[in-house]
């Protein structure tokens, strides 16, 4: 009876845990749109026609590249460009620049999301199965948050990002069992 108990408890804790988080990743994709590849760098007809010189590259927006391999065998006889036009440079920067500030702020979001949790969950001393799914649906948005902003924040960002989630995880260790 014993071992059942603690199995629907455990079931009831990893429940919560995992269904919050859903629920905070959801919700916050319905407020806070994602940026798309598409928007910034729309392709709009089927047959692309990429400028063979540097002006008409840059004029369309994209980036020229002083090199003649464009990975297809040289023939002899064939006139050969001096370089290569990537078109979709200008977009592709705006779209992850936008995307890295999306990513920022889903990062915030989660992350204060999860602090809420935590805080809640340590004053649920009556309902210990509460208490406990709440403080670790909190610790699991602070991992998903940092996953999802990992590669776009800088280094210091990481470092300040870890030094503050250890010094949370801490303070709430002594503070939940001091007494222990």
């Amino acid at each position: 009876m014993q071992t059942q108990s603690k199995v629907l408890k455990w079931s009831l804790i990893i429940g919560i845990v995992i269904v919050l988080n859903m629920f905070f990743n959801y919700a916050l994709s319905l407020v806070y749109k994602q940026p798309k590849y598409e928007v910034f760098c729309p392709n709009t007809s089927q047959v692309v026609t990429i400028p063979d010189t540097q002006k008409a590259c840059v004029d369309k927006g994209g980036q020229w590249t002083n090199d003649t391999y464009y990975g297809k065998p040289v023939i002899m006889g064939e006139i050969q460009p001096k370089g290569y036009c990537d078109l979709q440079f200008t977009c592709r920067n705006n779209f992850e620049a936008k995307q890295k500030v999306y990513d920022r702020n889903v990062f915030i979001t989660l992350v204060l999301l999860g602090a809420i949790c935590v805080a809640f969950g340590n004053f649920f001393k009556r309902n210990l199965v509460v208490g406990i799914a709440l403080s670790l649906a909190g610790v699991l948005s602070f991992i998903i948050a940092s996953m999802k902003y990992w590669s776009s924040a800088d280094d210091l960002i990481k470092v300040i990002i870890l030094a503050i989630a250890l010094a949370i995880l801490i303070w709430l260790a002594i503070k939940r069992f001091k007494n222990d």
